[in-house]
């Protein structure tokens, strides 16, 4: 498979339940990542992730194959006020931010989370933002080298605790 077998695109509200549930699928299998029962509020928020798109230049993006089957989402913000983190990321003008990537179990190693991270860039780009935020934790460690691959820092600012979870952050400065 490569990246011409999928397209990135906004996710249709028909879809918002099916990507909830991968999204708790693969984050509830991530190693060191806290469960349901420790963290059930983080779990309500990927159910109901369709929820995200109710605030103003926040967007849903699906990684779908020709079947139109989903094999990816993350969550898209031009403006990091809706955010939803804590520290100080909500706090950051004229910059966008990505959360809640996630790629089916099925589907991993395809360049997918990549695919989604490229095109949240590109929105970004588009947008005039300076610099795109994300925040990652240690469980999700594989994916930094990828992040920082695509020229991703890590801004140590930007980390904050989510109860007894580590957040790291991250910045990608942008030319405009």
């Amino acid at each position: 498979m490569n990246q011409s077998d999928y397209i990135v695109r906004n996710a249709f509200p028909s879809e918002f339940e099916e990507i909830g549930k991968l999204l708790i699928n693969v984050y509830s299998q991530l190693e060191g990542f806290p469960k349901e029962n420790e963290m059930p509020n983080y779990y309500k928020m990927l159910a109901n992730i369709g929820d995200f798109t109710n605030h103003p230049e926040t967007e849903l993006l699906v990684a779908v194959d020709a079947n139109n089957t989903i094999l990816g989402a993350v969550v898209y913000f031009n403006d990091m006020k809706h955010y939803g983190s804590g520290g100080i990321a909500t706090q950051e003008q004229n910059s966008g931010g990505f959360r809640l990537l996630g790629v089916d179990t099925k589907a991993r190693g395809k360049g997918i989370g990549r695919f989604l991270t490229e095109e949240c860039i590109k929105k970004a780009t588009d947008y005039k933002r300076q610099q795109l935020i994300i925040h990652s934790t240690l469980a999700m460690k594989n994916a930094w080298k990828m992040y920082e691959n695509l020229g991703f820092e890590r801004s140590e600012d930007l980390d904050f605790m989510q109860g007894e979870l580590a957040v790291f952050g991250f910045r990608l400065k942008i030319d405009s």
